[in-house]
């Protein structure tokens, strides 16, 4: 009896430091799930508030209900019927600048960050400082001289000076990306193929390309919308010009008439403009995360 009861005993004192050590680590996941609340409430508001507004009769513009009411389309069938915003042109000329952007980013800087990460020569690391604080240039300080040297060419108003001033942004991001991702790949992949027989091109295609494959999602999705988002070169360097204006651009154009502001009008023609930037993101979520934390454990 003596040592059934000693026994019991010993099984109660674990089951009571389990039972303490759950309720801790309830209270973590409580504080954490609350601050993650809090994190996805003060991100999401604006985007929810501008989704109640989008759908909202005009006459109810500055009504404060937190909550759908007053449920109009007008609104959208005003921006896509309106001749002087010409927004679905817009929209159009958004996808094809982020995808010639994004396409011509990604192929240079696919292979200026493999020879990066796998050549060694001397200079490489100034090179790459040189990309790096390439990217730091505020658009405004070359605005001006981009504005003239395209002027001089006849280029204003049309789809080249709005691609290649991006592609001059994009590519430090996508080569110090790319670089940093290349460089944590093993060599003994491409080795190992190359003792295979393979070239060096076909080790690249056939080994580390598709290795590389959420690294590269990730930095083309992270091009894209930058490029997406663009709104100051886009609004000078298209000289005015609605058939090559962006969306961010067709935007700043809604009007209702001399000093009217088209709220409702202007927040429905935002929710169009962002819905294509989610459905990308809930699209290539998995490999964004997956690009996003490669390379973070090692062993």
């Amino acid at each position: 009896m003596t040592a059934v009861a000693h026994s019991a005993s010993a099984l109660a004192v674990p089951s009571a430091t389990t039972t303490a050590s759950r309720k801790r680590f309830s209270a973590g996941n409580v504080g954490t799930l609350a601050v993650i609340a809090l994190i996805i409430v003060w991100c999401l508001a604006p985007f929810y508030w501008m989704l109640v507004l989008a759908f909202r009769s005009t006459a109810y513009t500055f009504d404060t209900t937190p909550w759908f009411t007053h449920v109009t389309f007008a609104n959208f069938r005003y921006a896509f019927n309106t001749t002087d915003n010409q927004f679905g042109r817009s929209l159009f000329n958004s996808v094809l600048i982020g995808a010639v952007v994004t396409f011509l980013a990604m192929t240079i800087g696919v292979f200026a960050g493999y020879a990066m990460a796998r050549l060694s020569f001397r200079g490489k690391g100034a090179v790459l400082a040189a990309i790096l604080g390439a990217s730091m240039f505020p658009g405004v300080a070359i605005l001006t001289p981009l504005f003239q040297l395209f002027a001089n060419w006849g280029w204003l108003g049309t789809y080249q000076a709005l691609i290649l001033p991006q592609i001059s942004f994009s590519l430090p991001l996508a080569v110090y990306t790319l670089t940093s991702f290349f460089s944590d790949m093993p060599w003994e992949l491409e080795q190992a193929a190359r003792v295979d027989g393979a070239t060096p091109g076909q080790a690249f295609r056939l080994v580390i390309f598709p290795l590389a494959a959420p690294a590269l999602f990730t930095t083309a999705i992270l091009v894209f919308l930058a490029s997406w988002n663009e709104y100051l070169l886009s609004s000078v360097l298209s000289n005015g010009i609605a058939k090559v204006e962006p969306s961010t651009v067709a935007l700043a154009n809604f009007t209702a008439g001399p000093h009217v502001v088209p709220y409702t009008q202007t927040m429905a023609a935002g929710v169009v403009v962002t819905i294509p930037l989610v459905i990308v993101v809930l699209m290539f979520q998995r490999r964004i995360v997956s690009g996003l934390t490669a390379g973070g454990v090692k062993g």
